[in-house]
């Protein structure tokens, strides 16, 4: 009784000891590479790597069946259970390190945020994929240690083509949304932090997923939608190619307004406001009716939120404008009769 104890105790002192040295190994290395973001997240692998550690001494020596008098091969199935459960939690943890690595060192180097985004948008995609596969392939090595899976897997193999076919045409909307998630993730045509709108709702893309995209709005409520939407549906992307955006802002004033100061007083304006990007401004008379004059004025910003509030401003600014300066340049209705019609 007292060998397996003390074999026991050394597979958790060995435990114990492999995870400490390996994060300190991971600490040392982290402080003498501050640019490679990879060790500071392959620390998060210390709990999985330990387990994977202690089932595979207890495997090996076999204590538990010595300490619990268990003849048969149930503690050793439910051990070899255990770690290859940690192996498959292991490799989901080191996938995970090494993508957030790359789009953190991708992120750093890379001076487009159109870019970084795609890359996000990519890596988050890649990564579910990849854990998707790995627990898939973890929950399938379980099953094979079972001997009744064994015996039951020439059957299911020799009918594979009917099973097939049954599931393709049963998860025929899950297959499309997966492939529609790939599609988009490497086809380029939405990233998360992508300005949409979507039947008419504008939002930002929160995240993306293989088979729905969650877009937050502008008063924060979330619109779920399904991946297949945006490949078989047109939708607006204000932000694929550049993230500014020309804001326009439309005012009718009367006829008698000064157009050329109401110009020159939006680009005083503009000068002083910290969204616009000074790229481009306008403003010109588009259209008149037989009772006011349809001013138009157009402005750029670096991103959607910018080019909204900044129309929201310079049609408040303006209105102000003319009302303090010019107040008879406001729309108004004539009821006076001219006098050379008397």
């Amino acid at each position: 009784m007292l060998r397996p104890l003390l074999a026991l105790l050394a597979a958790v002192a060995a435990t114990l000891v492999t995870g400490w040295v390996v994060d300190q190994v991971l600490q040392r290395v982290a402080a003498s590479h501050p640019d490679a973001a990879v060790w500071p997240l392959l620390r998060r692998c210390r709990i999985p790597l330990q387990l994977v550690v202690v089932s595979a001494l207890l495997l090996a020596a076999a204590p538990l069946e010595r300490i619990f008098h268990q003849h048969d091969d149930s503690l050793h199935h439910l051990v070899l259970l255990i770690l290859l459960a940690a192996v498959g939690w292991l490799a989901v943890r080191v996938v995970a390190a090494v993508l957030e690595a790359v789009l953190s060192r991708y992120e750093t180097v890379a001076d487009d945020p159109a870019r970084v985004q795609r890359v996000h948008t990519q890596i988050s995609m890649l990564r579910r994929v990849a854990d998707a596969v790995i627990v898939v392939v973890t929950v399938a090595v379980m099953l094979l240690t079972f001997s009744a899976m064994r015996t039951v897997g020439a059957g299911l193999l020799a009918s594979a083509g009917i099973l097939g076919i049954v599931a393709g045409i049963a998860l025929q909307g899950t297959l499309s949304n997966f492939f529609a998630g790939l599609q988009i993730a490497f086809g380029d045509t939405v990233r998360i932090g992508d300005t949409v709108v979507v039947d008419g709702q504008q939002g930002t893309v929160e995240e993306i997923t293989l088979s729905y995209l969650v877009i937050r709005l502008w008063d924060y409520r979330r619109l779920v939608v399904p991946v297949s939407y945006f490949v078989n549906k047109p939708f607006e992307n204000w932000t694929r190619r550049d993230p500014g955006l020309l804001a326009a802002v439309v005012l009718h004033v009367d006829h008698t307004t000064p157009v050329d100061r109401l110009r020159a007083a939006l680009h005083e304006r503009l000068e002083r406001d910290p969204r616009w990007d000074g790229a481009e401004w306008a403003l010109h008379a588009t259209d008149s009716t037989p009772s006011t004059l349809v001013v138009r004025a157009t402005m750029t910003a670096r991103n959607p939120d910018d080019a909204a509030l900044l129309r929201f401003a310079v049609r408040e600014q303006l209105v102000a404008y003319l009302r303090d300066e010019h107040p008879g340049a406001l729309p108004r209705l004539r009821t006076e009769e001219h006098p050379e019609s008397s």
